[in-house]
């Protein structure tokens, strides 16, 4: 006979630094376009939403590693066989395939994060040849600023629409076809799982190294800044 599974419990997955940089990077992104799209002195803004960007993908980076157990790479790296079965939807119940990022979730999630990285970096070496220029830009040949404003303002910028819209096309799916609310839990930071359901680590010394390294990636952000 099977072993039955813990009763339900509210289980905490994300931790607060995880859920605040998700939210941040929405707001910023949603800041970035907007700006982008007004022109003008806007551009000044579009700048300074980058540079916030730069500084939270830097931090969730570094809290890939660090995190609490389900904002880890670690727990959300999956080999091809896996993908596969959860695909086929024979994940074992000890996996935990769908507590924190599922393995198709899991693509989703660093797809977003390397092409926004991308996004940041080819905006720093931007030069619209009107009034805005990335800070990096006197590194670069100007054939190599050229090559990045292009990706910048059309395929860079149009690839990420696309995933944005996949990624909440998935939300959506989960919400209205399994009643798994992703949203709210990224809000709450808590899912109702089996009482048995490995749960992230969420103290204020985690949320101390957080702030840590969120100072550390700004200060690397301002350097950045400095060499405009």
């Amino acid at each position: 006979m099977e072993p039955t599974s813990a009763a339900p419990r509210r289980v905490r997955i994300w931790d607060l630094p995880t859920r605040l940089f998700h939210w941040l990077l929405v707001a910023c992104m949603v800041g970035s376009v907007v700006s982008a799209k007004i022109g003008g002195n806007a551009m000044a803004w579009h700048l300074r939403f980058g540079l916030l960007v730069l500084v939270l993908v830097a931090f969730r980076l570094v809290w890939g590693l660090v995190g609490g157990r389900w904002s880890r790479f670690a727990s959300f790296v999956y080999a091809p066989s896996t993908l596969w079965r959860h695909l086929r939807g024979r994940g074992g119940r000890d996996e935990w395939l769908d507590v924190g990022h599922s393995p198709t979730g899991a693509l989703s999630v660093f797809a977003l994060l390397a092409l926004v990285a991308l996004q940041v970096a080819s905006g720093l070496v931007a030069d619209d040849e009107i009034s805005t220029t990335g800070p990096l830009v006197r590194f670069v040949s100007g054939a190599t600023s050229s090559l990045a404003t292009s990706w910048h303002k059309t395929w860079g910028q149009w690839l990420l629409y696309v995933l944005v819209a996949l990624h909440v096309a998935a939300i959506l799916f989960y919400l209205l076809r399994r009643h798994d609310n992703l949203t709210g839990a990224m809000i709450r930071g808590d899912k109702l799982l089996p009482g048995d359901a490995p749960a992230s680590r969420d103290t204020a010394a985690t949320r101390l190294l957080a702030l840590a390294v969120l100072g550390a990636c700004a200060a690397l952000a301002g350097w950045i800044w400095s060499l405009a």
